[in-house]
């Protein structure tokens, strides 16, 4: 069961609560009932939050809302790894969807987005494009304590924070990110998003074992799971979003079922690319069945 202050208490029951995160071809699927078996019903999903504005959300999403899905906005560009300060403007924007949405959390990622500054006439700002995986050292976790530590002040609802894939090391790295995540948590009182699919990806690039990476970390502290499809391109494994989930991916969430035996999960469905009724229900099956496997066990 999911503890008592667990910000998707209302979603997670006896057994674990399985999303897909909302893109508009999924949402049109389940709402005019394209998957018909009553067990691939979506119990929660997720936005991400860029692409939304408070007060003109699209109709499918708030019939999804209306009929008891909940939704989490996922914000893609707070940047909280980097050395500035949270911007107030998307701070605000995520607040005000929460709000609208009656969302019982906003989740981010512990990245750092953007470089530079902007003095409101010329701007030296530098957007990576990406979610880079910060340095893991005990200065640059102080940095992200405190610019997440400020966004709970303003957010009115908990923050869950996702692992990103990280495909190259920091040479200054002083912690493992299990530990990382873990000392950001206890001290800011953060949730986690945990992506299987990224741990994954982490774990080839460092020539880890996945499973022991997954054992190391603060399950305990996890809000709800991400799992996506993926490829290899070479040796580096590649969370695209687009393609089938791979076994080992799918092992790691089973693996995870074993280890949180006692309270249930949220488990969400990533996917970007090659959205049709086929592909979803592939998905779906895929984690169905990774969750069977896992409760067997646990």
């Amino acid at each position: 069961m999911a503890s008592s202050n667990h910000p998707l208490t209302t979603v997670l029951a006896d057994e674990p609560a399985v999303g897909a995160s909302w893109r508009p071809e999924l949402a049109a699927m389940f709402n005019q009932g394209a998957v018909t078996d009553d067990a691939l019903n979506l119990a929660f999903t997720e936005i991400v939050a860029e692409n939304f504005r408070p007060g003109a959300l699209p109709v499918e999403l708030m019939r999804l809302r209306a009929a008891g899905t909940v939704v989490v906005p996922h914000g893609v560009s707070l940047g909280l790894a980097g050395a500035d300060l949270p911007d107030a403007k998307r701070v605000k924007h995520l607040a005000a969807l929460a709000a609208e949405l009656n969302a019982p959390m906003v989740s981010e990622h512990v990245a750092f987005v953007r470089a530079g500054y902007e003095d409101g006439r010329h701007s030296g700002v530098l957007e990576a494009g990406h979610l880079v995986a910060p340095p893991r050292t005990t200065l640059a976790l102080d940095v992200l304590v405190d610019n997440v530590s400020r966004v709970q002040d303003d957010l009115g609802v908990p923050l869950a924070l996702e692992n990103v894939a990280t495909t190259l090391q920091w040479p200054e790295n002083e912690l493992s990110e299990p530990d990382y995540l873990r000392e950001l948590s206890r001290r800011t009182g953060c949730w986690l998003v945990l992506d299987i699919a990224n741990l994954y990806a982490t774990a080839v690039a460092s020539g880890t074992d996945p499973v022991a990476l997954l054992r190391r970390f603060p399950v305990e502290r996890v809000a709800y799971v991400h799992i996506a499809g993926g490829r290899f391109e070479g040796d580096l494994y590649w969370d695209t979003h687009s393609d089938t989930i791979i076994d080992p991916v799918a092992d790691l969430l089973t693996e995870l079922v074993v280890l949180t035996s006692g309270r249930s999960l949220g488990v969400l469905i990533e996917r970007d690319g090659s959205i049709d009724e086929a592909s979803v229900s592939a998905d779906l099956s895929v984690v169905r069945q990774a969750i069977k496997a896992g409760v067997v066990h646990a």
